[in-house]
Protein backbone atom coordinates (compact mmCIF):
# COMPACT_ATOMS: atom_id res chain seq x y z
CA UNK A 1 0.00 0.00 0.00
CA UNK A 2 1.57 3.03 -1.42
CA UNK A 3 -0.79 5.94 0.04
CA UNK A 4 -2.41 6.73 3.10
CA UNK A 5 -5.72 5.53 3.91
CA UNK A 6 -9.02 7.29 4.56
CA UNK A 7 -11.14 6.76 7.58
CA UNK A 8 -14.01 8.46 8.77
CA UNK A 9 -13.25 11.14 11.37
CA UNK A 10 -14.94 11.73 14.73
CA UNK A 11 -16.51 14.92 13.59
CA UNK A 12 -17.19 14.18 10.30
CA UNK A 13 -14.83 13.93 6.58
CA UNK A 14 -12.35 11.86 6.00
CA UNK A 15 -8.80 11.61 8.26
CA UNK A 16 -6.18 10.05 6.18
CA UNK A 17 -4.21 7.62 8.23
CA UNK A 18 -1.12 7.43 6.46
CA UNK A 19 -0.03 3.64 5.31
CA UNK A 20 3.12 3.02 7.37
CA UNK A 21 1.07 3.78 10.36
CA UNK A 22 -1.10 1.32 9.97
CA UNK A 23 1.55 -1.25 8.53
CA UNK A 24 2.91 -0.34 11.97
CA UNK A 25 -0.06 -1.49 13.81
CA UNK A 26 -0.44 -4.71 11.46
CA UNK A 27 3.33 -5.65 12.80
CA UNK A 28 2.52 -4.53 16.32
CA UNK A 29 -0.72 -6.48 17.46
CA UNK A 30 -1.11 -10.49 17.25
CA UNK A 31 -4.11 -9.75 15.66
CA UNK A 32 -5.11 -9.08 12.11
CA UNK A 33 -6.09 -5.63 10.11
CA UNK A 34 -8.27 -6.11 7.78
CA UNK A 35 -9.05 -4.40 4.03
CA UNK A 36 -12.01 -4.67 2.29
CA UNK A 37 -11.37 -7.84 -0.27
CA UNK A 38 -9.64 -8.95 2.49
CA UNK A 39 -10.19 -12.86 3.52
CA UNK A 40 -12.62 -12.75 6.62
CA UNK A 41 -13.72 -9.14 5.28
CA UNK A 42 -17.38 -10.46 4.98
CA UNK A 43 -18.00 -11.96 8.45
CA UNK A 44 -16.20 -9.11 9.88
CA UNK A 45 -18.53 -6.30 8.81
CA UNK A 46 -21.82 -8.71 9.06
CA UNK A 47 -24.78 -7.50 11.26
CA UNK A 48 -28.00 -9.05 12.13
CA UNK A 49 -29.97 -5.88 11.46
CA UNK A 50 -29.92 -6.04 7.51
CA UNK A 51 -31.81 -2.64 7.97
CA UNK A 52 -28.73 -0.82 8.86
CA UNK A 53 -26.47 -1.39 6.00
CA UNK A 54 -23.28 0.00 6.70
CA UNK A 55 -19.27 -0.50 6.13
CA UNK A 56 -16.35 0.27 7.99
CA UNK A 57 -13.50 1.44 6.12
CA UNK A 58 -10.75 -0.37 8.52
CA UNK A 59 -11.47 -3.41 10.44
CA UNK A 60 -9.35 -5.19 13.70
CA UNK A 61 -9.64 -8.07 14.63
CA UNK A 62 -7.51 -7.99 18.14
CA UNK A 63 -6.77 -11.05 20.13
CA UNK A 64 -5.75 -9.41 23.82
CA UNK A 65 -6.32 -6.34 25.86
CA UNK A 66 -2.94 -4.90 24.18
CA UNK A 67 -3.92 -5.59 20.60
CA UNK A 68 -7.28 -3.29 21.78
CA UNK A 69 -4.90 -0.58 23.33
CA UNK A 70 -2.68 -0.41 20.03
CA UNK A 71 -6.10 0.18 18.03
CA UNK A 72 -8.05 2.50 19.80
CA UNK A 73 -4.43 4.75 20.62
CA UNK A 74 -4.76 4.92 16.41
CA UNK A 75 -7.89 6.10 16.71
CA UNK A 76 -8.20 8.41 19.36
CA UNK A 77 -4.46 9.97 17.78
CA UNK A 78 -6.21 10.76 14.53
CA UNK A 79 -9.35 11.46 15.48
CA UNK A 80 -10.82 8.46 13.80
CA UNK A 81 -14.51 6.86 14.41
CA UNK A 82 -14.54 3.82 16.27
CA UNK A 83 -16.88 1.25 16.35
CA UNK A 84 -17.07 -2.25 18.87
CA UNK A 85 -18.68 -5.42 17.31
CA UNK A 86 -19.07 -7.94 19.65
CA UNK A 87 -21.86 -10.40 17.87
CA UNK A 88 -22.99 -7.62 16.16
CA UNK A 89 -26.50 -8.73 16.84
CA UNK A 90 -27.74 -4.96 18.25
CA UNK A 91 -31.35 -3.74 16.83
CA UNK A 92 -29.48 -0.64 16.35
CA UNK A 93 -26.60 -1.59 14.64
CA UNK A 94 -24.23 -0.08 16.67
CA UNK A 95 -21.63 -2.46 15.71
CA UNK A 96 -20.64 -0.55 12.58
CA UNK A 97 -19.45 3.26 12.08
CA UNK A 98 -20.19 3.67 8.44
CA UNK A 99 -16.52 4.34 6.76
CA UNK A 100 -15.01 4.24 10.50
CA UNK A 101 -12.55 1.49 11.88
CA UNK A 102 -14.25 -1.45 13.94
CA UNK A 103 -12.97 -3.30 15.94
CA UNK A 104 -14.57 -6.49 15.52
CA UNK A 105 -14.02 -8.77 19.02
CA UNK A 106 -14.48 -11.86 17.56
CA UNK A 107 -11.13 -13.72 18.18
CA UNK A 108 -11.61 -12.81 21.47
CA UNK A 109 -13.56 -15.85 22.64
CA UNK A 110 -11.81 -17.44 24.97
CA UNK A 111 -14.12 -19.31 28.65
CA UNK A 112 -12.77 -20.14 31.83
CA UNK A 113 -15.28 -21.53 34.15
CA UNK A 114 -14.67 -21.75 37.37
CA UNK A 115 -17.08 -24.74 39.38
CA UNK A 116 -15.67 -24.41 42.77
CA UNK A 117 -15.63 -20.20 43.19
CA UNK A 118 -19.28 -20.51 40.49
CA UNK A 119 -17.39 -17.74 38.12
CA UNK A 120 -16.72 -17.64 34.10
CA UNK A 121 -14.04 -15.47 32.98
CA UNK A 122 -15.75 -14.46 28.92
CA UNK A 123 -14.15 -13.16 26.09
CA UNK A 124 -16.31 -10.13 24.70
CA UNK A 125 -16.28 -11.58 21.42
CA UNK A 126 -18.48 -14.78 22.61
CA UNK A 127 -22.09 -15.56 21.92
CA UNK A 128 -24.81 -16.31 24.18
CA UNK A 129 -24.96 -19.70 23.13
CA UNK A 130 -21.09 -20.47 23.46
CA UNK A 131 -21.04 -19.03 27.44
CA UNK A 132 -24.20 -21.32 27.85
CA UNK A 133 -22.46 -24.47 26.53
CA UNK A 134 -19.43 -23.94 28.96
CA UNK A 135 -21.11 -23.48 32.06
CA UNK A 136 -23.90 -26.05 31.80
CA UNK A 137 -21.12 -28.82 31.65
CA UNK A 138 -21.17 -28.08 35.20
CA UNK A 139 -24.79 -27.43 35.75
CA UNK A 140 -24.08 -23.66 35.96
CA UNK A 141 -25.08 -20.32 34.22
CA UNK A 142 -25.51 -16.60 34.39
CA UNK A 143 -28.09 -14.62 33.20
CA UNK A 144 -28.05 -13.87 29.44
CA UNK A 145 -30.77 -13.65 26.28
CA UNK A 146 -32.70 -16.02 24.65
CA UNK A 147 -31.07 -16.44 21.13
CA UNK A 148 -27.70 -18.34 21.45
CA UNK A 149 -26.28 -15.64 18.37
CA UNK A 150 -26.54 -12.82 20.74
CA UNK A 151 -23.12 -11.39 21.49
CA UNK A 152 -22.47 -11.66 25.42
CA UNK A 153 -20.78 -7.84 25.30
CA UNK A 154 -23.60 -5.93 24.32
CA UNK A 155 -25.91 -7.87 25.76
CA UNK A 156 -24.31 -7.34 29.19
CA UNK A 157 -23.48 -3.72 28.79
CA UNK A 158 -26.72 -2.62 28.43
CA UNK A 159 -28.10 -4.05 31.25
CA UNK A 160 -29.33 -7.99 30.35
CA UNK A 161 -31.88 -9.68 30.47
CA UNK A 162 -33.22 -13.16 29.80
CA UNK A 163 -35.46 -16.38 31.50
CA UNK A 164 -33.16 -16.03 34.92
CA UNK A 165 -33.60 -12.77 35.39
CA UNK A 166 -36.69 -13.08 37.33
CA UNK A 167 -34.25 -15.40 39.78
CA UNK A 168 -31.34 -13.58 39.81
CA UNK A 169 -31.59 -9.77 38.21
CA UNK A 170 -30.71 -8.42 35.44
CA UNK A 171 -27.18 -10.02 33.78
CA UNK A 172 -25.24 -6.95 35.20
CA UNK A 173 -26.54 -8.00 38.84
CA UNK A 174 -24.28 -10.86 38.44
CA UNK A 175 -21.00 -9.50 36.66
CA UNK A 176 -18.39 -9.31 39.09
CA UNK A 177 -15.55 -7.86 37.50
CA UNK A 178 -14.86 -6.32 33.52
CA UNK A 179 -10.84 -5.62 32.20
CA UNK A 180 -11.37 -2.21 30.28
CA UNK A 181 -9.65 -0.67 27.88
CA UNK A 182 -10.19 3.14 28.47
CA UNK A 183 -10.03 6.09 25.99
CA UNK A 184 -6.39 7.09 27.16
CA UNK A 185 -5.15 3.50 26.25
CA UNK A 186 -5.15 2.78 29.64
CA UNK A 187 -6.06 -1.27 30.28
CA UNK A 188 -7.85 -1.14 33.61
CA UNK A 189 -9.86 -3.58 36.56
CA UNK A 190 -13.25 -2.61 37.29
CA UNK A 191 -15.60 -4.22 40.32
CA UNK A 192 -17.06 -2.84 43.25
CA UNK A 193 -13.64 -1.96 44.81
CA UNK A 194 -11.64 -1.07 41.85
CA UNK A 195 -12.38 2.05 40.04
CA UNK A 196 -16.14 1.15 41.21
CA UNK A 197 -17.27 4.34 39.35
CA UNK A 198 -16.17 3.36 36.33
CA UNK A 199 -17.68 -0.15 37.15
CA UNK A 200 -21.00 1.52 37.93
CA UNK A 201 -21.40 3.15 34.94
CA UNK A 202 -20.65 -0.15 32.96
CA UNK A 203 -23.88 -2.24 34.21
CA UNK A 204 -26.28 -0.33 32.00
CA UNK A 205 -24.24 2.07 30.51
CA UNK A 206 -23.24 0.72 27.23
CA UNK A 207 -20.26 0.97 25.43
CA UNK A 208 -20.18 4.53 26.37
CA UNK A 209 -16.91 4.20 28.83
CA UNK A 210 -14.19 1.75 26.47
CA UNK A 211 -13.24 -1.56 25.04
CA UNK A 212 -13.96 -4.28 27.46
CA UNK A 213 -11.69 -7.08 26.96
CA UNK A 214 -13.12 -9.73 29.87
CA UNK A 215 -16.69 -9.97 31.73
CA UNK A 216 -16.18 -12.10 35.05
CA UNK A 217 -19.86 -13.50 35.77
CA UNK A 218 -21.73 -15.03 38.92
CA UNK A 219 -22.68 -18.89 38.25
CA UNK A 220 -25.98 -20.40 40.07
CA UNK A 221 -27.21 -23.68 39.61
CA UNK A 222 -29.60 -23.81 36.56
CA UNK A 223 -30.10 -27.22 34.81
CA UNK A 224 -28.72 -28.98 33.07
CA UNK A 225 -32.27 -29.94 32.15
CA UNK A 226 -35.34 -27.30 32.58
CA UNK A 227 -39.14 -27.32 32.35
CA UNK A 228 -40.62 -25.50 28.90
CA UNK A 229 -41.12 -24.82 25.41
CA UNK A 230 -43.88 -23.35 23.32
CA UNK A 231 -47.52 -23.60 23.77
CA UNK A 232 -49.50 -21.80 21.51
CA UNK A 233 -53.21 -21.32 21.28
CA UNK A 234 -55.43 -19.96 18.01
CA UNK A 235 -55.91 -15.75 18.15
CA UNK A 236 -59.33 -16.17 18.70
CA UNK A 237 -58.86 -17.11 21.79
CA UNK A 238 -56.32 -14.19 23.03
CA UNK A 239 -58.91 -12.84 25.51
CA UNK A 240 -58.57 -15.73 28.00
CA UNK A 241 -54.52 -16.35 27.18
CA UNK A 242 -54.39 -12.51 28.06
CA UNK A 243 -56.38 -13.44 31.52
CA UNK A 244 -54.68 -16.52 32.35
CA UNK A 245 -51.14 -14.85 31.11
CA UNK A 246 -51.47 -12.19 33.92
CA UNK A 247 -52.75 -14.53 36.41
CA UNK A 248 -49.85 -17.09 35.94
CA UNK A 249 -47.47 -14.21 35.90
CA UNK A 250 -48.20 -12.05 38.44
CA UNK A 251 -48.39 -15.30 40.98
CA UNK A 252 -45.90 -16.96 39.52
CA UNK A 253 -42.12 -18.87 41.65
CA UNK A 254 -39.61 -17.02 40.22
CA UNK A 255 -38.50 -20.23 38.85
CA UNK A 256 -40.97 -19.49 36.21
CA UNK A 257 -40.79 -17.27 33.32
CA UNK A 258 -43.55 -17.13 30.64
CA UNK A 259 -43.11 -14.59 27.88
CA UNK A 260 -46.26 -14.08 25.75
CA UNK A 261 -45.49 -13.84 21.95
CA UNK A 262 -48.67 -12.66 19.73
CA UNK A 263 -47.06 -13.96 16.62
CA UNK A 264 -47.99 -15.64 13.31
CA UNK A 265 -47.32 -19.38 13.27
CA UNK A 266 -43.99 -20.22 11.38
CA UNK A 267 -43.82 -22.92 8.49
CA UNK A 268 -41.55 -24.72 10.97
CA UNK A 269 -41.82 -28.68 11.09
CA UNK A 270 -43.47 -28.74 14.80
CA UNK A 271 -45.89 -26.55 13.40
CA UNK A 272 -48.90 -28.26 12.13
CA UNK A 273 -49.53 -27.21 8.82
CA UNK A 274 -52.58 -26.16 9.14
CA UNK A 275 -51.43 -23.52 11.75
CA UNK A 276 -48.67 -22.00 8.93
CA UNK A 277 -48.80 -18.20 8.85
CA UNK A 278 -51.74 -18.10 11.20
CA UNK A 279 -52.14 -15.55 13.98
CA UNK A 280 -51.52 -17.44 17.33
CA UNK A 281 -51.22 -16.47 20.79
CA UNK A 282 -48.00 -18.12 22.33
CA UNK A 283 -46.08 -18.75 25.57
CA UNK A 284 -42.59 -19.45 25.86
CA UNK A 285 -42.12 -20.64 29.30
CA UNK A 286 -38.94 -21.57 31.13
CA UNK A 287 -39.35 -23.23 34.51
CA UNK A 288 -35.90 -23.64 36.26
CA UNK A 289 -36.78 -24.88 39.64
CA UNK A 290 -37.68 -28.52 41.25
CA UNK A 291 -38.21 -30.87 37.43
CA UNK A 292 -40.94 -32.76 40.29
CA UNK A 293 -43.40 -29.55 40.66
CA UNK A 294 -43.09 -28.88 36.76
CA UNK A 295 -46.88 -30.44 36.31
CA UNK A 296 -48.33 -28.27 39.83
CA UNK A 297 -46.35 -24.87 38.51
CA UNK A 298 -47.75 -25.02 34.69
CA UNK A 299 -51.37 -26.34 35.29
CA UNK A 300 -52.86 -22.25 35.26
CA UNK A 301 -51.33 -22.87 31.92
CA UNK A 302 -52.53 -25.94 30.85
CA UNK A 303 -56.02 -25.29 32.28
CA UNK A 304 -56.53 -23.14 28.83
CA UNK A 305 -56.62 -26.87 27.04
CA UNK A 306 -56.62 -27.48 23.22
CA UNK A 307 -53.28 -25.98 22.50
CA UNK A 308 -53.04 -25.90 18.36
CA UNK A 309 -49.08 -26.26 19.07
CA UNK A 310 -47.55 -27.90 22.36
CA UNK A 311 -43.91 -28.58 22.69
CA UNK A 312 -43.57 -28.23 26.84
CA UNK A 313 -41.25 -31.07 28.04
CA UNK A 314 -38.25 -31.44 29.98
CA UNK A 315 -35.06 -30.29 27.76
CA UNK A 316 -31.90 -29.10 28.07
CA UNK A 317 -31.45 -25.54 29.30
CA UNK A 318 -29.12 -25.07 26.52
CA UNK A 319 -31.90 -26.06 23.95
CA UNK A 320 -34.35 -23.71 25.39
CA UNK A 321 -31.74 -21.22 24.90
CA UNK A 322 -31.70 -21.54 21.32
CA UNK A 323 -35.52 -22.02 20.33
CA UNK A 324 -35.65 -18.69 19.12
CA UNK A 325 -32.86 -18.64 16.65
CA UNK A 326 -34.49 -19.63 13.57
CA UNK A 327 -37.30 -17.01 14.06
CA UNK A 328 -34.23 -14.26 13.72
CA UNK A 329 -32.20 -14.91 10.59
CA UNK A 330 -29.34 -12.52 9.88
CA UNK A 331 -30.02 -10.09 7.30
CA UNK A 332 -33.79 -9.57 7.70
CA UNK A 333 -34.99 -6.31 8.20
CA UNK A 334 -35.72 -5.37 11.99
CA UNK A 335 -38.00 -2.74 13.43
CA UNK A 336 -38.67 -3.02 17.10
CA UNK A 337 -40.16 0.25 19.37
CA UNK A 338 -40.60 -1.10 23.03
CA UNK A 339 -41.21 0.07 26.88
CA UNK A 340 -41.34 -1.15 30.31
CA UNK A 341 -44.11 -1.61 32.13
CA UNK A 342 -44.70 -2.17 35.82
CA UNK A 343 -48.27 -3.97 35.47
CA UNK A 344 -50.42 -5.56 33.07
CA UNK A 345 -53.68 -3.12 33.60
CA UNK A 346 -56.58 -3.96 31.73
CA UNK A 347 -56.04 -0.81 28.93
CA UNK A 348 -52.32 -2.42 28.43
CA UNK A 349 -54.33 -5.74 27.97
CA UNK A 350 -57.07 -3.80 25.40
CA UNK A 351 -54.46 -2.20 23.49
CA UNK A 352 -52.21 -5.28 22.89
CA UNK A 353 -55.57 -7.18 22.17
CA UNK A 354 -56.40 -4.52 19.34
CA UNK A 355 -53.25 -4.04 18.12
CA UNK A 356 -52.83 -7.52 17.54
CA UNK A 357 -56.46 -7.63 15.81
CA UNK A 358 -54.96 -5.00 12.83
CA UNK A 359 -51.60 -5.66 12.70
CA UNK A 360 -50.16 -5.76 8.77
CA UNK A 361 -47.23 -6.79 9.62
CA UNK A 362 -46.04 -9.75 7.97
CA UNK A 363 -44.20 -10.90 10.74
CA UNK A 364 -45.40 -9.15 13.45
CA UNK A 365 -44.28 -9.99 17.24
CA UNK A 366 -46.24 -8.30 20.34
CA UNK A 367 -46.94 -9.44 23.53
CA UNK A 368 -44.73 -9.26 26.76
CA UNK A 369 -41.68 -10.32 28.54
CA UNK A 370 -42.38 -11.48 32.26
CA UNK A 371 -39.39 -9.54 34.58
CA UNK A 372 -39.57 -8.53 38.03
CA UNK A 373 -38.48 -10.59 40.74
CA UNK A 374 -34.71 -10.56 41.89
CA UNK A 375 -34.07 -7.35 40.09
CA UNK A 376 -36.73 -5.83 41.98
CA UNK A 377 -34.43 -6.15 44.95
CA UNK A 378 -31.83 -3.78 44.43
CA UNK A 379 -31.61 0.07 44.74
CA UNK A 380 -32.45 1.86 42.43
CA UNK A 381 -28.69 3.41 42.19
CA UNK A 382 -27.14 -0.32 42.43
CA UNK A 383 -25.73 0.10 38.67
CA UNK A 384 -26.35 2.23 35.63
CA UNK A 385 -29.74 -0.40 34.56
CA UNK A 386 -31.84 1.27 37.03
CA UNK A 387 -35.49 0.22 36.46
CA UNK A 388 -35.99 -1.25 39.33
CA UNK A 389 -39.74 -1.29 38.87
CA UNK A 390 -40.29 -3.03 36.04
CA UNK A 391 -42.42 -6.76 35.90
CA UNK A 392 -42.72 -6.51 32.26
CA UNK A 393 -41.30 -5.63 28.88
CA UNK A 394 -43.84 -4.98 25.98
CA UNK A 395 -43.73 -3.01 22.89
CA UNK A 396 -44.30 -3.75 19.55
CA UNK A 397 -41.52 -5.74 17.04
CA UNK A 398 -41.65 -6.38 12.87
CA UNK A 399 -39.68 -8.13 10.64
CA UNK A 400 -39.59 -8.66 6.42
CA UNK A 401 -37.83 -8.86 3.89
CA UNK A 402 -35.21 -6.74 2.55
CA UNK A 403 -37.11 -5.55 -0.65
CA UNK A 404 -40.45 -5.22 0.71
CA UNK A 405 -42.06 -2.51 -1.15
CA UNK A 406 -44.03 -1.45 2.25
CA UNK A 407 -41.63 -0.93 4.29
CA UNK A 408 -42.10 2.44 5.33
CA UNK A 409 -45.48 1.56 6.03
CA UNK A 410 -44.83 -1.47 8.54
CA UNK A 411 -42.61 1.19 10.38
CA UNK A 412 -44.99 3.75 10.75
CA UNK A 413 -47.48 1.38 11.84
CA UNK A 414 -44.78 0.33 14.84
CA UNK A 415 -44.55 3.82 16.15
CA UNK A 416 -47.87 4.08 16.17
CA UNK A 417 -48.30 1.03 17.94
CA UNK A 418 -46.34 2.54 20.23
CA UNK A 419 -47.55 5.42 20.86
CA UNK A 420 -50.46 3.57 21.97
CA UNK A 421 -48.71 1.61 24.40
CA UNK A 422 -46.52 4.22 25.77
CA UNK A 423 -49.18 5.21 28.25
CA UNK A 424 -48.95 2.17 30.19
CA UNK A 425 -45.36 2.20 30.84
CA UNK A 426 -43.19 3.27 33.31
CA UNK A 427 -41.19 5.93 31.92
CA UNK A 428 -37.98 3.60 31.34
CA UNK A 429 -36.91 1.47 28.60
CA UNK A 430 -34.72 -1.21 27.90
CA UNK A 431 -31.34 0.79 26.21
CA UNK A 432 -30.49 -2.85 24.07
CA UNK A 433 -34.49 -2.58 21.84
CA UNK A 434 -33.80 1.16 21.10
CA UNK A 435 -33.65 1.53 17.60
CA UNK A 436 -31.18 3.82 15.71
CA UNK A 437 -33.79 6.37 14.97
CA UNK A 438 -34.54 6.96 18.62
CA UNK A 439 -34.15 10.79 20.13
CA UNK A 440 -31.22 11.62 22.77
CA UNK A 441 -34.43 12.07 25.01
CA UNK A 442 -34.80 8.32 25.18
CA UNK A 443 -31.07 7.69 26.32
CA UNK A 444 -32.30 9.97 29.23
CA UNK A 445 -35.81 8.30 29.97
CA UNK A 446 -33.73 5.07 30.25
CA UNK A 447 -31.64 5.93 32.32
CA UNK A 448 -33.59 8.64 34.77
CA UNK A 449 -31.89 9.93 37.77
CA UNK A 450 -28.66 8.20 36.61
CA UNK A 451 -28.23 10.40 33.85
CA UNK A 452 -26.58 12.99 35.01
CA UNK A 453 -23.63 10.49 37.39
CA UNK A 454 -23.53 8.83 34.00
CA UNK A 455 -22.14 11.93 32.19
CA UNK A 456 -20.17 12.42 34.98
CA UNK A 457 -18.35 9.26 34.36
CA UNK A 458 -18.13 9.25 31.07
CA UNK A 459 -16.42 13.38 31.37
CA UNK A 460 -13.71 11.17 33.40
CA UNK A 461 -13.10 8.12 31.34
CA UNK A 462 -13.99 9.25 27.58
CA UNK A 463 -14.15 13.57 27.53
CA UNK A 464 -13.77 13.50 23.71
CA UNK A 465 -16.63 11.21 23.52
CA UNK A 466 -14.03 8.66 21.52
CA UNK A 467 -16.91 6.16 22.44
CA UNK A 468 -19.63 7.53 20.97
CA UNK A 469 -21.31 5.12 17.98
CA UNK A 470 -23.55 3.91 20.54
CA UNK A 471 -26.87 5.16 22.76
CA UNK A 472 -24.28 7.89 23.38
CA UNK A 473 -23.97 9.60 26.59
CA UNK A 474 -22.13 12.79 25.93
CA UNK A 475 -19.81 14.31 28.15
CA UNK A 476 -21.25 17.62 28.26
CA UNK A 477 -19.17 20.39 29.99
Amino acid sequence: MNRGFDIAGLEGGTVTVASSELQDLDRGIQGRVLRSGDDGWADAVLIWNGMVAKQPALVVQPVSAQDVAAAVGLARAHGLLLSIKGGGHNIAGTAIADGGLTLDMSRMREITVDPQARRADVGPGCLLGEVDEATQEHGLATVLGFVSETGVAGLTLGGGLGYLTRRFGWTVDNLEEVEIVTADGRIRTANRDENPDLFWALRGGGGNFGVVTRFTYRLHDVGPTIYGGLIAWPHDRLDEVLTTYRQVTSEAPRELTVQLLLIKAPPAPFVPEVWHGEKVCAMLVCYSGDLARSDEVLAPIRSLGDPAIELLDELPYTQLQSLLDGSEPKGQHYYWKTDFAAELSDGLLAATRDLFAECPLPEPDLGFLHLGGALNEYAEDDGAVGNRDVHYATGANGMWEPDDPDAELYRRWIRDAWQRLRPFSTGGSYINFQTEDESEERIHDTYGIRYARLVETKKRYDPDNLFRVNRNIRPRS
